[in-house]
């Protein structure tokens, strides 16, 4: 028995998110069947991040065990040949049996992107939110620092998530800006059920001038979801990055 680890990419526009739903189109259903396909064997495939439906990755990492021989490397050309045109598999090797790719990692990025031009780019609408007025970036940049830090995060989780706990450490909260785009990065070591978008949310409510900077800290103080700004479309956010012990 091996233990098999993929760094994959996906536009998530046509997916009921990653997980595997009864009757409905799931990247982890799609995933599965590839490797039944390569391996001629069922498959349960472990994936770091739970996306959403409309939620891409450009670096999403899961596993699965297999008892085939198939060089690891030789396992992206063949899934590839496989799965549908909008997931890709980047990158695959053996890992030890026991590594799990979503209880063993340590870490995760997110990216949301805005669409921020009068008129919006017709190649970013499955792919950026559109908020077309101004925003006031630094006012939002010191509202990202609010976000940073070990925090109960209870005020920016939608309801349905299942977690236990609410506290998360974000290691870095950052806004970029530039010919028209608007993207905010957000590391933390765990994300509750729609964090980003909610923070995304609130941050554009400080970048409108319906919200102060320091109101962020309020409403994470509150922890209460309903002070907090609207959850953003799922359609701008893509996980990045998932990070795990060296």
């Amino acid at each position: 028995m091996r233990n098999i680890k993929l760094v994959l990419e996906y536009d998530g526009t046509a997916y009921c998110g990653f997980q595997r739903q009864d009757g409905l189109r799931t990247i982890q259903a799609e995933l599965e069947r590839a490797v039944a396909v390569i391996t001629k064997s069922p498959a349960n495939v472990i994936g770091a991040g739970r996306t959403d439906a409309g939620v891409h990755a450009r670096g999403q990492v899961v596993n699965f065990r297999t008892d085939a021989r198939m060089p690891a490397e030789k396992f992206v050309p063949a899934l590839n040949s496989v799965l549908p045109a909008d997931i890709r598999v980047l990158r695959a090797e053996d890992v030890p049996l026991e590594f799990n790719a979503r209880y063993d990692a340590r870490g995760k990025t997110y990216e949301y992107t805005m669409d921020t031009r009068p008129v919006p780019s017709v190649f970013l609408r499955n792919y950026a939110y559109h908020v077309p007025f101004p925003l006031d970036l630094e006012a939002m940049r010191e509202g990202c620092s609010h976000i940073v830090g070990r925090h109960d995060f209870r005020s920016f989780a939608a309801s349905g998530g299942g977690a236990k706990t609410f506290t998360r450490e974000v290691r870095r909260c950052a806004l970029e800006a530039g010919e028209g785009l608007v993207k905010i990065t957000v590391e933390a070591d765990g994300f509750l059920y729609n964090m980003v978008r909610i923070i995304v949310g609130t941050l554009v409510l400080v970048g409108v001038g319906k919200l102060t900077p320091r109101d962020v800290a309020r409403i994470r103080d509150a922890r209460d979801r309903r002070v907090a700004g609207p959850t953003a479309p799922a359609k701008g956010l893509c996980l990045v990055r998932v990070d795990y012990d060296a």
